[in-house]
């Protein structure tokens, strides 16, 4: 069973990183002037890389999984290994989240809940790519940036970081193009008095902070910021 990768041409390579700093799985570094694919487990191969590179010195190839990196099929628990788990991306780690109710038994949910949790969600759309810059619920106001898969991670993620904020999902790995055009744009036409950004913990979530970093530099403003990582578990981590 074979998957694709990238692979550097060293020969063509002028070290610029530009191909390392739009890689959202972190799989691509810089080693004495050149880029090198540094985890061929983080490598997802769809290419977000390529059009980065002026010199085109990045093309795809195919590899057998046996010859694939071990390091993550050596990080994961050992119960929840896949049968190829060494070539997978980490944020296709697939587990399962085992909870324990008061005494102790495994449970999917045994808690019975009384009443629906309010929405704390205070405009439409919340989608990255759907906002426009100068839509008026953005005037004035807390800032949340989150990729997606937060919200279903941390249960409850309305109250501890939606409410009294404005909303955006995205998720860096599978919408195609950069949030920090759009981001900047909201950030350069608004008074926005905070950013908080939610991220999971996952490499290739590093795309959404990043953006929103590039974002509140290119703005040119002072605005109170914040990175918050929640892990697949749906635990907060600590910095």
């Amino acid at each position: 069973m074979k998957r694709q990768i990238i692979t550097i041409d060293e020969e063509k390579c002028v070290g610029c990183g530009l191909c390392a700093s739009t890689c959202q799985e972190g799989a691509i570094g810089l080693v004495d002037g050149k880029a090198k694919l540094l985890r061929e487990d983080h490598c997802d191969g769809l290419g977000n890389c390529l059009p980065g590179c002026p010199m085109e010195a990045i093309s795809f190839i195919e590899k057998d999984l046996s010859d694939c990196s071990d390091a993550f099929q050596e990080a994961r628990e050992e119960e929840e290994k896949p049968a190829n788990p060494a070539c997978e991306c980490p944020s296709a780690n697939a587990k399962t989240i085992r909870r324990e109710d008061t005494n102790g038994t495994d449970r999917i949910r045994v808690e019975t809940i009384a009443t629906t949790a309010a929405t704390q969600l205070n405009q439409w759309p919340v989608q990255i790519k759907l906002v426009t810059p100068n839509a008026p619920f953005f005037k004035n106001s807390r800032l949340l940036i989150a990729a997606d898969c937060t919200a279903f991670a941390y249960g409850n993620f309305h109250n501890d970081y939606m409410k009294n904020k404005i909303t955006v999902i995205g998720c860096p790995k599978l919408d195609d193009g950069d949030y920090s055009e759009k981001l900047t744009a909201i950030l350069k036409a608004n008074e926005i008095k905070s950013v908080t950004i939610v991220r999971m913990e996952v490499p290739c979530c590093g795309g959404i902070e990043q953006a929103a970093k590039n974002a509140m530099k290119e703005s040119g403003k002072m605005i109170p910021w914040q990175v918050v990582t929640i892990s697949t578990d749906g635990d907060v981590l600590e910095d």
